[in-house]
């Protein structure tokens, strides 16, 4: 049994994947061929926004959007701790400062009741608050209606961090068009998972398109050897493009087939562990299926006796990893983040895990 598997749904649609690779080496166009337009304007209509920029990865998409925003050194960002480390390492890589805002004890998203009071707190500092990046943690998109509310009241630019939600909905809007900008990752494991590293920028704000347009290649001008910013190679992969575009074909079916894995945890193990929390207007992407328990280290070892893999996001928050020790936080200043990493594990889970294989991972953690 596998965590995550990919060879299931490669089998599927290996033919079209093949075909799509050779088309590409057909015509040679291997940095910004036809089919990276192609994926742009297929995605940008899916999630229902006017522009998008196909990039080389997650990471790079938020290091591109934050750089479109000019953010810099006296700059506070605000964000969740309790998430990979690429949505605040980002800000910092530019000069920037995380400040971190502990989560919702249901959700895992950032706490938008919290939230105004850490920016109301940071502008009493040497910090001039810029931004904020929520995270839709595990496929569940985060409150946008508050979480905008409360920008505009503080002009701030909301950047949403969808890595783990593209195929998700909040209140019937598609996950990557809740904010002012959004972005998703590509990476294999994600719901829509390039063979490589990719990533996707959404927005309907024409001035921050063609600033990420130019920033994507080196802040490139009106030609190649015109440069009238800083900028980084941040394209995606022809390659990858065509593959991702193999893999939309059938990407609806796969959201519906995660519900229905997701449901069947959710009804036979929500008496024994806390099973995930989707809010009514949610429809989550279900990046991962992630339960809490006070005892996280028996089930564990049930699981590993039965040779069923699993996996911990996230065992250390980000305010307490040695990467972020300059920001000066300490053990118990986001003490949701913290209980939810003592207690919280994943279990496998893809679109196409079969009935048997999860009854097997049911009762090795039901059974004594």
């Amino acid at each position: 049994m596998q965590f995550i598997d990919l060879n299931v749904q490669q089998k599927r649609i290996r033919g079209k994947i093949e075909n799509n690779v050779k088309k590409v080496l057909d015509h040679g166009r291997y940095v910004l061929g036809p089919e990276v337009k192609e994926l742009e304007e297929r995605l940008a209509d899916y999630v229902g926004t006017k522009y998008s920029i196909g990039v080389a990865s997650g990471t790079d998409a938020l290091l591109m959007i934050l750089m479109s925003y000019g953010v810099g050194p006296g700059d506070a960002v605000f964000t969740t701790p309790f998430t990979f480390i690429a949505t605040a390492e980002v800000i910092q890589l530019l000069g920037g400062t995380p400040v971190f805002v502990d989560i919702d004890a249901d959700t895992f998203n950032i706490n938008s009741e919290k939230l105004e009071d850490k920016i109301i707190e940071t502008q009493s500092t040497d910090l001039t608050p810029k931004g904020i990046i929520p995270v839709d943690l595990f496929g569940q998109p985060a409150d946008y209606d508050e979480i905008k509310h409360i920008a505009q009241k503080y002009d701030l630019f909301v950047l949403e961090d969808g890595a783990q939600s593209f195929g998700a909905s909040y209140k019937s809007k598609k996950a990557c068009s809740l904010a002012d900008v959004s972005c998703t990752s590509f990476f294999p494991a994600k719901p829509l998972g390039a063979y490589g590293d990719a990533g996707m920028i959404f927005t309907d704000n024409i001035d921050i398109y063609k600033k990420l347009v130019s920033v994507r290649t080196h802040g490139q001008g009106s030609n190649k050897y015109e440069n009238v910013r800083i900028g980084v190679n941040g394209r995606i992969d022809t390659m990858q493009a065509a593959i991702l575009l193999a893999k939309f074909e059938i990407f609806d079916e796969e959201i519906n087939l995660r519900q229905g894995v997701a449901k069947r945890y959710s009804e036979k193990l929500k008496d024994f562990v806390n099973v995930p929390y989707v809010k009514d207007f949610n429809v989550s992407a279900w990046a991962q299926y992630s339960v809490l328990h006070p005892e996280r280290d028996k089930l564990l070892k049930k699981l590993k006796e039965k040779e069923i893999p699993s996996a911990i996001y996230y065992s250390k928050p980000l305010h307490l990893q040695e990467a972020f020790s300059n920001l000066g936080y300490k053990k118990g200043d986001f003490p949701v983040s913290e209980h939810v990493s003592e207690t919280i594990f994943s279990l496998p889970f893809y679109p196409y895990l079969k009935l048997e294989d999860q009854e097997k991972i049911v009762e090795a953690i039901i059974k004594d």
